[in-house]
């Protein structure tokens, strides 16, 4: 079985979460995510990694 960080994870991941997951600063995540680096969806008025795009984007 392929164990990963990503298995566990939900399908949006906060933007702190994701900076976590990435060894990066949060400041560094939002640069990202406003840049389109990071894959995100707006919810709410709150921005969120997906998930599986995340893990492509890792994975490439």
């Amino acid at each position: 079985m392929n164990n990963n960080v990503f298995d566990e994870l939900p399908l949006l991941l906060a933007v702190p979460h994701a900076a976590e997951i990435l060894g990066i600063s949060r400041a560094a995540a939002y640069r990202l995510a406003a840049s389109g680096e990071l894959p995100v969806r707006r919810l709410g008025g709150r921005v969120y990694v997906v998930t599986s795009e995340l893990r492509q984007l890792v994975a490439s």
